[in-house]
Protein backbone atom coordinates (compact mmCIF):
# COMPACT_ATOMS: atom_id res chain seq x y z
CA UNK A 1 0.00 0.00 0.00
CA UNK A 2 2.82 2.37 0.93
CA UNK A 3 4.54 1.74 -2.42
CA UNK A 4 1.33 2.39 -4.31
CA UNK A 5 0.77 5.61 -2.36
CA UNK A 6 4.33 6.73 -3.07
CA UNK A 7 3.85 5.91 -6.76
CA UNK A 8 0.54 7.82 -6.78
CA UNK A 9 2.19 10.84 -5.14
CA UNK A 10 4.99 10.66 -7.66
CA UNK A 11 2.48 10.60 -10.56
CA UNK A 12 0.43 13.42 -9.02
CA UNK A 13 3.62 15.44 -8.42
CA UNK A 14 4.69 15.07 -12.05
CA UNK A 15 1.14 15.92 -13.16
CA UNK A 16 1.16 19.07 -11.01
CA UNK A 17 4.57 20.00 -12.38
CA UNK A 18 3.31 19.52 -15.95
CA UNK A 19 0.19 21.59 -15.26
CA UNK A 20 2.36 24.33 -13.74
CA UNK A 21 4.55 24.36 -16.84
CA UNK A 22 1.49 24.56 -19.07
CA UNK A 23 0.07 27.40 -16.94
CA UNK A 24 3.34 29.33 -17.23
CA UNK A 25 3.40 28.78 -20.99
CA UNK A 26 -0.23 29.89 -21.27
CA UNK A 27 0.48 32.99 -19.16
CA UNK A 28 3.50 33.80 -21.31
CA UNK A 29 1.42 33.53 -24.51
CA UNK A 30 -1.32 35.60 -22.91
CA UNK A 31 1.18 38.36 -22.12
CA UNK A 32 2.53 38.22 -25.68
CA UNK A 33 -1.01 38.55 -27.04
CA UNK A 34 -1.74 41.51 -24.74
CA UNK A 35 1.51 43.15 -25.83
CA UNK A 36 0.67 42.62 -29.51
CA UNK A 37 -2.84 44.02 -29.00
CA UNK A 38 -1.46 47.09 -27.23
CA UNK A 39 1.06 47.59 -30.02
CA UNK A 40 -1.70 47.43 -32.63
CA UNK A 41 -3.76 49.97 -30.68
CA UNK A 42 -0.74 52.24 -30.48
CA UNK A 43 -0.08 51.93 -34.20
CA UNK A 44 -3.75 52.63 -34.95
CA UNK A 45 -3.66 55.77 -32.80
CA UNK A 46 -0.46 56.92 -34.50
CA UNK A 47 -2.03 56.42 -37.93
CA UNK A 48 -5.14 58.30 -36.86
CA UNK A 49 -3.03 61.21 -35.61
CA UNK A 50 -1.00 61.16 -38.82
CA UNK A 51 -4.19 61.15 -40.89
CA UNK A 52 -5.50 64.16 -38.97
CA UNK A 53 -2.23 65.99 -39.55
CA UNK A 54 -2.39 65.22 -43.27
CA UNK A 55 -6.02 66.35 -43.45
CA UNK A 56 -5.06 69.63 -41.78
CA UNK A 57 -2.17 70.04 -44.23
CA UNK A 58 -4.50 69.37 -47.17
CA UNK A 59 -6.94 71.99 -45.90
CA UNK A 60 -4.10 74.48 -45.48
CA UNK A 61 -2.81 73.80 -48.99
CA UNK A 62 -6.32 74.18 -50.43
CA UNK A 63 -6.65 77.58 -48.78
CA UNK A 64 -3.22 78.57 -50.10
CA UNK A 65 -4.22 77.41 -53.58
CA UNK A 66 -7.40 79.50 -53.42
CA UNK A 67 -5.37 82.57 -52.35
CA UNK A 68 -2.97 82.02 -55.25
CA UNK A 69 -5.86 81.57 -57.67
CA UNK A 70 -7.43 84.87 -56.56
CA UNK A 71 -4.05 86.61 -56.73
CA UNK A 72 -3.49 85.21 -60.25
CA UNK A 73 -6.90 86.42 -61.42
CA UNK A 74 -6.20 89.85 -59.94
CA UNK A 75 -2.82 90.03 -61.65
CA UNK A 76 -4.37 88.95 -64.96
CA UNK A 77 -6.91 91.73 -64.64
CA UNK A 78 -4.18 94.26 -63.81
CA UNK A 79 -2.16 93.04 -66.80
CA UNK A 80 -5.19 93.42 -69.08
CA UNK A 81 -5.81 96.95 -67.76
CA UNK A 82 -2.18 97.89 -68.27
CA UNK A 83 -2.14 96.44 -71.78
CA UNK A 84 -5.30 98.38 -72.56
CA UNK A 85 -3.70 101.56 -71.21
CA UNK A 86 -0.56 100.95 -73.29
CA UNK A 87 -2.65 100.34 -76.42
CA UNK A 88 -4.60 103.56 -75.83
CA UNK A 89 -1.39 105.49 -75.19
CA UNK A 90 0.15 104.18 -78.42
CA UNK A 91 -2.94 105.02 -80.49
CA UNK A 92 -3.01 108.58 -79.12
CA UNK A 93 0.43 109.32 -80.53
Amino acid sequence: FFAETAEFQKIVGSLIELVDQLAKAAESEKMKAIGARNLLKSIAKQREAQEQQLQALIAEKKMQLERYRIEYETLCKIEADQNEFIDQFIFQK
